[in-house]
């Protein structure tokens, strides 16, 4: 760790100006939190940017809780910062990623072939990319707040789904360490709010338009005004007893998004997502959780104003078919 850390503090001077892009959840803010401290005192200036709107109320409490600020992407001129770092994502995951070049890049999923940066530091076998970066703060000796531990704490239980997804020993000593400088009842409070009055309508209409194939529970909800919903949708299926698999899909800002769950025995839902969405768009993820995202414009079979039931029979069909290919 101390050759990462000293390469990371190599790439930056007093003078230059940062920009941390997140596409915001726990585990990414987070890390960014945790890159900030870093650098403190070694910039003139450093910004943590998401690049959508904060929308699930998870996140909403995350920030309002410990009293995190964050800078809407679209309220600042990126042309301001003449360094630009990404944490628990990648330039190919989203448009708006590959638009800038990078000096850091930190992540736990997956590498992907356009990936390149000053720094680049992915760790696909870690469960929570802020076990990465606590393990920075380490080598730094670097004792975090209240406000970084308890942020990193959460992002390690929130992407681990408390130890119940793929994880590794790194992940656990990273959450043991981080236990001391933690309050429970400030954790407790954070996880009693993973989503709001208006996101209950959805499942209202997840429960009346489920069906199951092989122990695989497949709901289409049409659009949604946050992807968000799906993975709440999808990982609260996947506690039903005779589930093994959740396949939530539904339509985001003109795209296809489609979130997978599975119990984590002998299956793989990163490849499962890949053969059934990689030829229209993206798709990928880990062993249990995985996610595909398909612009409209590139599914042909179907028209975007098409009944939902016909988007169910699509998204099964894809699944059923290519997935067991």
């Amino acid at each position: 760790m101390s050759t990462l850390l000293s390469r990371l503090y190599q790439l930056f001077s007093h003078e230059d100006r940062l920009l941390i892009l997140i596409d915001a959840d726990p585990d990414a803010i987070a890390s960014a939190l945790a890159l900030k401290r870093l650098l403190w005192h070694r910039l003139s200036a450093c910004v943590i940017s998401n690049i959508r709107p904060i929308t699930r109320a998870q996140n909403e409490r995350m920030l309002e809780l410990l009293g995190i600020s964050l800078t809407p992407y679209s309220r600042l001129n990126p042309a301001e910062f003449n360094r630009k770092a990404l944490v628990d994502n990648q330039p190919g995951h989203h448009q708006t990623f590959a638009a800038h070049h990078y000096e850091v890049i930190i992540d736990h999923h997956p590498r992907l072939p356009d990936t390149t940066a000053g720094l680049v530091d992915i760790r696909p076998e870690y469960g929570a990319n802020s076990s990465i970066l606590t393990e920075y703060l380490r080598a730094a000796h670097i004792k975090p707040s209240l406000k970084l531990a308890t942020s990193l704490y959460y992002g390690i239980k929130t992407d681990t789904s408390n130890f119940e997804r793929p994880a590794i020993e790194a992940d656990v000593r990273a959450f043991h360490y981080l236990f001391k400088f933690t309050r429970r009842p400030l954790v407790r409070r954070l996880e009693f709010a993973e989503f709001n009055i208006f996101l209950l309508k959805y499942f209202q209409l997840a429960f009346s338009r489920y069906r199951l194939r092989h122990q695989r529970l497949y709901a289409f909800l049409g659009p949604v005004s946050t992807p968000d919903i799906l993975v709440i949708l999808a990982d609260f299926f996947l506690r039903v007893h005779e589930i093994s698999w959740s396949i939530v899909g539904g339509i985001y800002e003109d795209k296809l998004v489609v979130i997978f769950r599975n119990d984590g025995l002998r299956k793989n839902a990163g490849s499962l997502a890949s053969k059934a969405f990689g030829k229209l768009g993206s798709a990928g993820g880990h062993a249990s959780s995985a996610r595909a995202e398909v612009p409209l414009s590139l599914i042909n079979d179907l028209a975007p104003n098409a009944q939902w039931q016909q988007w169910q029979d699509f998204l099964i069909h894809l699944v059923e078919g290519r997935g067991r290919e």
